[in-house]
């Protein structure tokens, strides 16, 4: 049996606690250095325990057992297209969710046919602001009653927290009622006129596709795998990037390891999982995306010498506003950050970023590249048809 291939990371930074500052009676968040993009360690982060137990078996999905007609297309086709996008529930209003759902559909002619999209993975934050199961209908099927092919999804935040938002009705559910009951249900069942249930084996779990394995996490309330360091869902991680098949790999989680935005920075906890499941495994993904930060950024990580993008497409439709879109450092003079941007971390640079524009990644694999393209919906006019940003990872080995 070969060995498995020694990861060498070219920095890894180890969570930490924010600085005390001597003589001081401040509370509060403490401010990333600039250029930082991983936030310092909560001092009380918020988890809550999945109400429903692990099932048994690998927690995998076959896209062949769920659209089989779908599957066949995308093996015909020697290539696999799909949608990226997260924190889409228009609760702020759904002119921007509307726009870019109406984008998305453009682009599925017939799904998996020829190229054409075969699916959207969803990158968390479904609903807001507590995932209670009677916003579904409108924050969910009703603007994706004309999407035209299968949603899957990764829980975000907002799906697990079980504590009353603004504007939320008094929520008696567990955590994740409304997402398990809409993405993991035991069989498919008519949830709208339009759409059904889906039945993914868990809130964490795999998607087997013909051209790539999607590895779905659930990053909890706080940007956590589990409550104790080395949990069961890192470990199941673990087993997953080490059973991959030797074909292209994404790992997907709501809550973004690097982002240079000033609001939330990366979750230093989620970052360190995928590092100590990388390294257990010996296998590096091909990509890490993840939303709950509502613009775009890329970035590009150097690991084992290749540069690996870990993208945030959370601008799916909450931040209806210019003014609601996340905002990225500025410098001590309120510069903007300038790309490429080489950040604290010797090996993650910034490539791109969009920080005024709703969007969306559509994400394209043959059996050798794998690229990513962000189409940009703006708030004052129509999209151009033309990517903002497009990245491509070769996946020869």
């Amino acid at each position: 049996m070969a060995a498995k291939p020694k990861v060498k990371f070219v920095h890894r930074q180890k969570p930490v606690a924010a600085p005390a500052t001597a003589g001081s009676n401040r509370i509060g968040k403490q401010h990333r250095d600039f250029g930082d993009p991983v936030a310092y360690l909560k001092s009380s982060p918020k988890f809550e325990a999945v109400p429903f137990p692990v099932p048994d078996g690998d927690l995998t999905l076959k896209l062949s057992d769920i659209a089989p007609d779908v599957s066949d297309a995308i093996v015909k086709a020697k290539k696999q297209v799909f949608h990226c996008v997260g924190d889409t529930g228009g609760i702020n209003g759904t002119d921007a969710q509307d726009a870019v759902a109406k984008e998305m559909e453009a682009q599925v002619a017939n799904p998996g046919v020829d190229g054409s999209p075969a699916f959207w993975f969803h990158l968390g934050d479904v609903v807001y602001f507590n995932g209670v199961s009677t916003d579904y209908p409108q924050q969910f099927y009703e603007p994706y009653q004309y999407y035209p092919a299968e949603i899957f999804a990764i829980p975000g935040n907002h799906d697990g927290d079980s504590h009353p938002g603004k504007g939320d009705p008094v929520d008696n559910e567990p955590s994740l009622y409304g997402f398990q009951i809409n993405f993991c249900d035991t069989e498919r069942r008519a949830a709208s006129p339009y759409k059904k249930t889906m039945t993914q084996p868990y809130v964490y779990w795999t998607l087997d596709t013909p051209m790539a394995t999607i590895v779905g996490l659930y990053s909890n309330v706080d940007g956590n795998l589990d409550a104790k360091e080395k949990g069961e869902q890192e470990a199941w991680l673990t087993k997953q990037l080490t059973a991959a098949p030797k074909k292209c790999l994404i790992v997907a989680v709501h809550h973004s390891p690097y982002s240079l935005d000033q609001s939330h920075g990366g979750y230093p906890e989620i970052l360190q999982s995928l590092d100590n499941s990388i390294a257990a495994s010996g296998r590096v993904p091909d990509m890490v995306l993840s939303g709950h930060v509502h613009n775009y950024q890329r970035f590009s990580r150097q690991i084992n010498g290749r540069a690996i993008p870990y993208i945030i497409a959370g601008a799916g439709g909450y931040a209806n506003t210019l003014k609601a879109m996340h905002k990225l450092q500025t410098d001590a003079n309120k510069s903007q950050i300038q790309v490429p941007f080489q950040t604290t971390h010797p090996d993650v640079q910034l490539i791109k970023f969009n920080q005024s524009d709703p969007g969306f990644l559509t994400i394209t694999v043959t059996a050798t590249e794998l690229t990513a393209e962000y189409n940009t919906v703006p708030f004052d006019g129509p999209a151009d048809g033309n990517p903002f940003d497009s990245v491509t990872v070769s996946l020869k080995r």
